[in-house]
């Protein structure tokens, strides 16, 4: 399957599990060893506010491709009616941007790619 041909908003809900899984593995290997902790460390860089910010940074730093800003503008544009309640529209569509770059790098098996954005973003 052609990977220009899955919907973004799939490739964003397959981004959505990678990211956090990227997420936890790096809380784990801080040390943290309570459930509780990791759950309220997890939410500074899952939640939809902080990943719009960190997408929003990486966008500052001309961090991405041609490429890779096409697919996260078309996310982005992507026509949705529906965000949690937690957050505005315009930063649930920044976050599935880059839950979407997360999936489609995911889906090619760029590795070295998406571990240069986690480790942008996990610092």
């Amino acid at each position: 399957m052609d990977v220009k041909g899955i919907n973004v908003l799939v490739l964003a809900y397959l981004g959505d599990t990678v990211y956090e899984n990227y997420v936890r593995k790096y809380l784990i290997l801080k040390g943290i060893g309570t459930v509780d902790k990791l759950q309220k460390e997890a939410i500074k860089y899952v939640s939809a506010k902080s990943q719009a910010s960190y997408l929003k940074e990486m966008l500052d730093n001309d961090f991405f491709t041609e490429e890779e800003l096409n697919l996260i503008k078309r996310a982005r544009n992507y026509k949705t009616t529906s965000h949690p309640k937690n957050c505005d529209i315009i930063t649930y569509k920044y976050a599935t941007g880059l839950e979407c770059l997360v999936g489609y790098l995911e889906f090619i098996k760029n590795d070295e790619r998406l571990d240069e954005i986690m480790k942008f973003i996990l610092k």
